[in-house]
């Protein structure tokens, strides 16, 4: 494997997300993401997405690391979806693959890849549409989560009581309205006998198994072999916690980690095999759920709060009182990741 790595940044010339950057939204620092690869003996360009060539020299081989991005629509995401996956058809080596960019805010294929991967974790029932018509309200256990398919913060996110009152959610978050088109649909359902409307409610969504009575749940960031952990209060009068502010978390040695957290975390992050990881984990007294997992451009402020980090020894979870740049952390996993490639093609 050769040990020229190329990042590809958005037309903006950002990489990555870092919490507090300076300026604003501007990403990781280049010139420490250049000293700490060069550290672990590799050395970094930095390119843009529409200066790829797709030809076999370029791509073949070489190893790809890149951005996401949360631009409004996610027209961009779109063109990096294009990039990425171009790329790794052409046999470049992308890190993380492209699904795992395609579950980026996109929670209808994050609970496809957690059927397809994490069956075995005692996961959430979830259940995944793309349109109102297509959910049988009278098989459906209530109380039930409503989750649209994009959003963070808890944002789309609605605990819904009863049938009608899930129908009403969807019809309020799933309305793909264009009034020139729909008008022509009605023309033809009056024209055209036994013709099937299309659906005016086609924003994808998922269902998911609500767990009564936490009060807080538990964010992890995994960056290798470094655990960050933090602990959300639910907001009071409702059932979230993300979204409650990062001045009400705790972070780092002050959490009371229950029992078995990095474990059930260690086996996730394991299981998908990536550099780095976030997941929403909660704890019911008896056994852990995955609510959610990104895999990349992911918020950082559990690795900047926190004090110091978990490791895994001999057995052990221990707590490390060390604080590192979040440059450090990411390309220390992203060097530790093409290791393990590296070993395996051995």
């Amino acid at each position: 494997m050769k040990n020229k790595i190329t990042c590809l940044t958005d037309y903006k010339g950002v990489f990555g997300q870092k919490w507090n950057d300076v300026p604003y939204r501007s990403g990781m620092g280049r010139e420490l993401l250049e000293k700490y690869f060069s550290e672990n003996g590799y050395s970094i360009e930095f390119k843009k997405f529409s200066d790829v060539k797709f030809i076999d020299t370029e791509i073949n081989g070489n190893v790809f690391l890149y951005t996401s991005s949360e631009d409004i629509g996610y027209h961009y995401k779109d063109f990096i979806e294009d990039v990425v996956l171009g790329i790794q058809e052409g046999g470049g080596i992308v890190i993380p693959e492209y699904k795992f960019l395609r579950s980026h805010n996109n929670k209808v294929f994050m609970e496809i890849l957690r059927d397809l991967y994490l069956l075995d974790l005692n996961r959430l029932t979830s259940y995944v549409y793309g349109s109102l018509e297509e959910v049988e309200f009278n098989k459906i256990n209530y109380p039930i989560v409503f989750k649209s398919a994009k959003g963070s913060m808890s944002q789309g996110v609605t605990l819904v009581k009863n049938k009608e009152e899930l129908e009403k959610i969807i019809k309020k978050n799933c309305r793909t309205r264009n009034i020139l088109k729909d008008f022509r649909d009605y023309i033809r359902k009056i024209k055209r006998k036994g013709y099937v409307r299309e659906s005016l409610y086609r924003q994808k969504f998922i269902l998911q198994e609500f767990v009564p009575n936490l009060s807080f749940d538990y964010k992890i960031l995994i960056f290798g072999e470094r655990f960050y952990i933090f602990q959300r209060p639910v907001r009071k009068d409702d059932f979230r916690a993300s979204g409650s502010g990062f001045k009400n978390y705790i972070y780092g040695s002050k959490v009371n980690c229950p029992n078995g957290i990095f474990d059930y975390a260690l086996n996730i992050y394991k299981k998908l095999n990536i550099p780095h990881l976030s997941i929403d984990v909660a704890y019911d007294g008896h056994k852990f759920y995955l609510f959610e997992l990104q895999v990349l451009y992911f918020g950082t402020v559990g690795h900047d709060e926190s004090d110091g980090y978990y490791y895994h020894s001999e057995g052990k979870w221990i707590f490390k009182d060390e604080k590192f740049t979040l440059e450090k952390v990411y390309s220390d996993s992203i060097c530790y990741c093409l290791q393990n490639i590296s070993d395996s093609i051995k």
